[in-house]
């Protein structure tokens, strides 16, 4: 929680939502209505907890259902406008653009596109709160997945690289709990992400560029659990996609 920024945990718990969806209630104490930023799943007492005030504005960082499932009935319930990147996931609002600086809720809120994650994911900077709403692009804990053909390594390696650029900025993610420093976690998933492939060009030297994506995951997963298999290779899957092209 930040002046800004009020963490509104969703009832959602599972072995990729982490704790549940971060959704956030962003205004300052005099405004007369909110922005909500990813209102997560549609679940009853997590929608009463954010239309506890007047709702201006939705935002979405980006269309997985565990972040925009209860858009739709949130802006029945308020008249908002819903916003994201992707047109698809808007309702009543105008697309988001990379740049874009938005004045609701008493604040300032920057959108800063991030692709890699998703094609559509989007981090808000409040610069008044130095801090960045990160969504799944950057995690409180553990890494992010990337789901090819919508997520792409070269894209993710490149918005690490922006994120970093903002300085320590305090992270407030989609998932997990908030993070001091955004410059020094850019550069510490950055690293991750480059050591990861170090071993996956490892694996392929040894194996041959006949490798399989399964191959690829018991040399470099060996212990990966059975509820996350499956996300674990699809991160190996967009890492060949991202060293075919080198």
């Amino acid at each position: 929680m930040t002046r800004l920024a009020q963490c509104i945990l969703a009832p959602n718990p599972g072995p990729m939502t982490l704790d549940g969806t971060n959704s956030y209630i962003i205004a300052t104490p005099d405004a007369a209505a909110t922005v909500i930023v990813d209102p997560g799943p549609l679940d009853e007492s997590h929608l009463a907890k954010l239309t506890a005030r007047p709702v201006e504005l939705i935002l979405i960082t980006h269309h997985h259902p565990d972040h925009t499932e209860a858009s739709a009935e949130l802006h029945r319930r308020t008249g908002a406008p819903v916003r994201a990147a992707d047109p698809a996931h808007c309702i009543s609002g105008d697309p988001l653009t990379d740049g874009e600086l938005i004045k609701a809720g008493g604040a300032s809120i920057r959108v800063v596109a991030t692709p890699g994650h998703t094609a559509d994911s989007v981090c808000f900077e409040l610069a008044e709160d130095r801090s960045m709403l990160t969504g799944d692009t950057i995690l409180g804990r553990g890494t992010t997945v990337i789901i090819p053909p919508d997520g792409t390594l070269g894209d993710y390696l490149e918005t690490l690289g922006r994120l970093g650029e903002f300085g320590a900025l305090t992270v407030l993610p989609g998932h997990g709990p908030e993070l001091p420093d955004l410059a020094a976690i850019a550069s510490q998933y950055l690293e991750h992400r480059l050591a990861r492939l170090d071993q996956v060009r490892e694996v392929i030297a040894g194996l041959g560029r006949s490798v399989t994506v399964e191959d690829v995951a018991k040399a470099v997963y060996p212990d990966v659990r059975g509820d996350v298999k499956k996300a674990a290779q699809q991160s190996i899957r967009a890492q060949l996609d991202y060293l075919a092209t080198e």
